[in-house]
């Protein structure tokens, strides 16, 4: 059943039925046949980018709707309530162009920023490599000065969107330590760089996941994001972003859970009851819908905190695992409901059960959100 959203404007809420529209008419119909066949679903962000809404937090001088970052979660969430898979790339994709809005030149900024956020571009975020995930630092990919720009070599992993997207945002290695590690703008169709097969994973298998191969792929000199050697600081500036996105992907595969489990409920009989009218069952269906309500509360207060201009990576990591744990607990008790029927593809929550675990460990594993936590309460 939808949400019922508190929302800041009018404007906010026409975007959220206008989202519910466009999930109900074009993704709901075709999710459960893409990611059983792990086919790309072509025109769907094309779509999306028509209705506006891969740049919505983005500022409306470059192209971007210019909303408030709790609106664009609460969308993010309407989207991954009904295709995970397509939510996770909408975050992605304003992961992506962090680094230009918040590091680039004005120059840079005016020749990149309106083609990115027209709608009909895609991003992907390069940072982790295959030994080089949670310690970032670790990265070996790299990128040497030559007389007209860059020189780039090396193997990126785990890329949403590889080998489709239409730029990168790489992170490679210019020089030693922490300090060495640079941001840049990579074009999709770069010369020099490749793509591996796409990953076959658990869920979300309808966008490809890859590796990228960089093979003396030669880079405009103009294509260095921010300073030589602040990398590190814009990547880590952008996950903050980036966990909130993918707290609210987890809520949304959590409310949609929720939303069969109850249905489920109060469909099915035992002893001459619907399920959900024995105390055990309903109980259990409490506790998830407790866990969806204080998870979207968790993200939202981060977000507000970020609209209103304050500190919040620590609120972000919070929302991240708070989010994702709930998710996956909420999404392993909804397949408890359906009994045996929920371990079968018959049914959706099995899904939104192997969907949910990957959650808990992209953008930071759960592990690395606690770290930072605990990190800012030691000061």
């Amino acid at each position: 059943m939808p949400v019922d959203r508190l929302l800041p404007s009018a404007e906010a809420a026409d975007l959220i039925a206008l989202t519910r529209d466009i999930v109900d008419k074009v993704l709901d119909p075709i999710v459960d046949e893409h990611e059983r066949t792990e086919t790309y679903p072509d025109g769907v962000f094309a779509t999306l980018g028509a209705a506006g809404l891969l740049s919505l937090p983005q500022p409306e001088q470059w192209g971007g709707a210019g909303q408030p970052f709790e609106v664009y979660l609460q969308v993010l969430e309407e989207l991954a309530a009904r295709w995970a898979a397509v939510a996770v790339a909408v975050s992605v994709h304003s992961l992506s162009s962090h680094p230009l809005l918040n590091f680039g030149s004005a120059e840079q900024q005016q020749r990149w920023l309106p083609g990115m956020l027209s709608g009909s571009q895609i991003g992907a975020y390069s940072l982790s490599e295959p030994q080089a995930g949670s310690d970032a630092a670790a990265l070996r990919c790299s990128a040497s000065r030559v007389e007209d720009g860059w020189l780039l070599n090396g193997t990126k992993a785990w890329i949403t969107h590889g080998g489709i997207a239409d730029f990168y945002t790489l992170f490679a290695r210019t020089g030693d330590g922490s300090r060495g590690i640079s941001c840049f703008l990579v074009p999709g169709d770069l010369p020099g760089l490749s793509f591996g097969k796409p990953e076959e994973k658990m869920g979300l298998a309808a966008v490809p996941t890859t590796s990228a191969f960089y093979d003396n792929a030669r880079l405009d000199a103009d294509r260095l994001i921010g300073a030589e050697g602040q990398g590190l600081q814009i990547a880590f500036s952008a996950l903050d972003s980036g966990r909130l996105g993918i707290a609210a992907v987890a809520v949304g595969i959590a409310q949609a859970a929720l939303d069969e489990a109850v249905r489920y409920g109060n469909e099915r009989t035992t002893f001459g009851r619907t399920i959900i009218s024995h105390q055990g069952l309903g109980f259990l269906l409490a506790d998830m819908a407790a866990a969806v309500a204080s998870a979207r509360a968790t993200y939202l207060d981060a977000a507000r905190r970020r609209d209103a201009g304050l500190p919040y990576s620590q609120h972000a990591s919070v929302a991240k695992l708070v989010c994702t744990d709930a998710a996956m607990k909420v999404t392993t008790d909804a397949v408890q409901v359906f009994g045996g029927a929920g371990y079968t593809r018959d049914y959706r929550v099995e899904r939104f059960m192997r969907e949910a675990k990957i959650t808990q460990i992209f953008e930071g594993t759960n592990q690395i959100q606690r770290l930072v936590i605990a990190r800012t309460l030691t000061g």
